[in-house]
């Protein structure tokens, strides 16, 4: 047997199966839930987009992948706007939480304002910030 360096798509989805093969042989089926994608997106008057938010909900919970509003609108309440609309979507789906990371330079005081508690923060990362992970239960 042989340890190899590489990036092949193929041979890293077959890792990222395997896993999700182990982590759902492990769960009791009241746990299991199907993987699901959302987002909601903010044109304006020329059908661009100028905000949006992404996620993926699993194991009864939704993760917030990516929240961006564009500057020329961000302090128009857009933000909170499309976060309760992810909200509303996974209390509709019966999920018991949502979890979203932000980092330092991002938006770790709006996430608080959203009624987000903080669970975990990694220091120094990337070298003179913070990543913050917060969390939110919905039941």
């Amino acid at each position: 047997m042989k340890i190899e360096k590489q990036w092949i798509k193929e041979d890293s989805e077959f890792i990222r199966k395997k896993v999700i093969e182990h982590n759902m042989s492990s769960l009791p089926d009241d746990v299991k839930s199907p993987v699901d994608n959302v987002s909601f997106v903010v044109r304006d008057e020329n059908e661009q987009i100028v905000g949006g938010v992404t996620g993926t909900m699993f194991w009864q919970h939704l993760h917030v992948d990516f929240l961006w509003v564009d500057e020329s609108v961000r302090k128009d309440g857009y933000g909170t706007k499309l976060m309760t609309e992810m909200e509303q979507w996974a209390r509709e789906k019966k999920c018991r939480l949502m979890v979203v990371d932000t980092f330092s330079f991002q938006a770790p005081g709006f996430y608080r304002k959203l009624g987000f508690q903080e669970f975990g923060v990694v220091e120094d990362h990337p070298k003179g910030f913070k990543q913050f992970y917060f969390e939110k239960r919905l039941s």
